[in-house]
């Protein structure tokens, strides 16, 4: 199952995230699914995904 918007995302994935991080879910997500065929692994990849981009976030931040 694809998401084609944010809107479709789990209810706990709407009010966690922020917008921008619900955009980067959805399309690692959606990637994910396509590549493993299986909800729950891309949900794992979707996750790793988000956390990924907001250490990298917080440690250019720390840099400068």
């Amino acid at each position: 199952m694809l998401y084609k918007s944010n809107e479709d995302l789990p209810l706990d994935i709407q009010t966690r995230l922020s917008e921008a991080y619900q955009d980067l879910y959805r399309a690692a997500f959606n990637s994910a699914i396509d590549w493993y065929g299986e909800a729950s692994k891309a949900h794992q990849v979707a996750l790793s995904a988000v956390k990924m981009h907001s250490a990298m976030e917080r440690n250019a931040v720390v840099q400068n």
